[in-house]
């Protein structure tokens, strides 16, 4: 067996729907076993997948694990020369997967690869490279000269954002979000450490790689990852699970250094965690109170391009649920440019959600249209016909 891939996954069908889609158009002509292992979802996710992916191997289980943990059970049991760890609020080129093998078979060096993520606006997402966090990288991360000075190599070492965007480079911290895994390398250096429940699983692993003697690597190949989809991020509980795993990494790789690094990163932390929560508390009283009142959002635009059938079905689901949309018959063959042929160079449209087909477009077609010209007020969609479901950043419409 070439290839494992293993899904962990929370309460987002619609997104792992999505994600299996182009999952198995990249999978062609590669020998591969795929996991989803579901943490104890409430939305119906398995039964919901499994009629049109019924040869994934699903693992139910009756509790939430955590990330590290139930990605474990799936490695554990799997057969892969190479472990794919791929989270479900992504969507994957159909090249992708190809692409990264044959990197990983011609680096015998490699212990692990990610790729370029993109946003759903189609910009390119900083955590796709990161260095080790450690204490005075940290340190520069959390007092902003990482941010205000993003080609030093020594202040912006957090991201590595003074490397190319366009060409293999070694990395050190590979996001989980897609990592591709050696297995003789996880052989070697051990599984996700389960201590952490999610979140610095990815970098503990990495860090461990290249304690092995492995190379860590970033690959041009492009992706969309929503950016957990299946996180409350504005929870207790998410704040706590955060900046504990911090914690857990530091005291792991850096609880004996100097006490004069180490008082000064576990006060930042602590510090940083408390006014994220004094933050969201201090929100919460306010809007309870009537003291916040946030601004109405103005309703976006909606884009869709697609056939002939599939706009029919596109006009009739806007309005049942009130979009104001613009139609556009087309394809990836006949219109390569998309959404781009469409609003031009304009600026000043509406926010727009541009819905693309995904059997007029490859999945690989609309990554390639949206980072040729990423904008911040344009968004990636998309449109199943055989779910007839839209699917966005910020909501699932059927």
């Amino acid at each position: 067996m070439k290839l494992t891939v293993v899904i962990v996954n929370y309460n987002v069908k619609h997104y792992l729907y999505q994600c299996l889609e182009s999952l198995y158009r990249a999978l062609k002509g590669i020998e591969a076993e795929v996991f989803v292992v579901d943490n104890h979802s409430r939305d119906g996710s398995v039964n919901y997948v499994s009629r049109r992916f019924p040869n994934v191997n699903y693992v139910e289980s009756n509790h939430n694990l955590g990330f590290a943990r139930a990605n474990n059970i799936a490695i554990r049991e799997s057969e892969g020369e190479y472990v794919l760890l791929l989270n479900p609020d992504t969507f994957v080129g159909e090249n992708t997967i190809h692409h990264v093998l044959d990197f990983m078979e011609s680096h015998p060096e490699a212990g692990g690869a990610g790729v370029q993520m993109l946003k759903s606006d189609g910009t390119k997402a900083m955590e796709s490279r990161r260095g080790l966090p450690t204490p005075m990288t940290a340190f520069y991360k959390m007092v902003g000269l990482c941010r205000r000075y993003p080609e030093h190599k020594r202040f912006a070492h957090y991201y590595m954002s003074y490397l190319p965007w366009d060409e293999p480079v070694e990395i050190e911290v590979i996001s989980g979000a897609f990592c591709m895994l050696r297995r003789s390398a996880l052989d070697a250096v051990g599984l996700l450490d389960e201590d952490f429940f999610m979140y610095g699983e990815d970098i503990d692993l990495s860090y461990r790689l290249i304690k092995g003697g492995y190379q860590n690597w970033y690959l041009p190949e492009r992706i969309l990852h929503y950016k957990g989809e299946s996180t409350q991020k504005s929870s207790f509980r998410y704040v706590h699970v955060f900046y504990e795993a911090m914690l857990i990494f530091f005291r792991k790789h850096y609880g004996g250094s100097s006490l004069w690094l180490t008082i000064p990163i576990k006060l930042a932390i602590y510090l940083r965690a408390t006014l994220a929560l004094i933050n969201m508390q201090t929100r919460k009283v306010r809007k309870a109170l009537g003291f916040f009142s946030p601004r109405r959002r103005k309703e976006p635009d909606y884009l869709f391009i697609g056939s002939v059938s599939s706009i029919a079905q596109c006009r009739k689901l806007a309005r049942r649920k009130g979009l104001l949309g613009e139609f556009v018959v087309g394809n990836e063959r006949k219109n390569p440019e998309g959404h781009l042929e469409v609003i031009g160079d304009s600026e000043s449209r509406n926010l727009k959600y541009v819905v693309y087909d995904i059997e007029a477009y490859s999945f690989e077609s609309v990554l390639n249209i949206f980072a040729r010209s990423p904008r911040a007020n344009v968004m990636i969609g998309t449109y199943n016909p055989r779910t007839k479901t839209i699917i966005t950043a910020e909501e699932v419409l059927k």
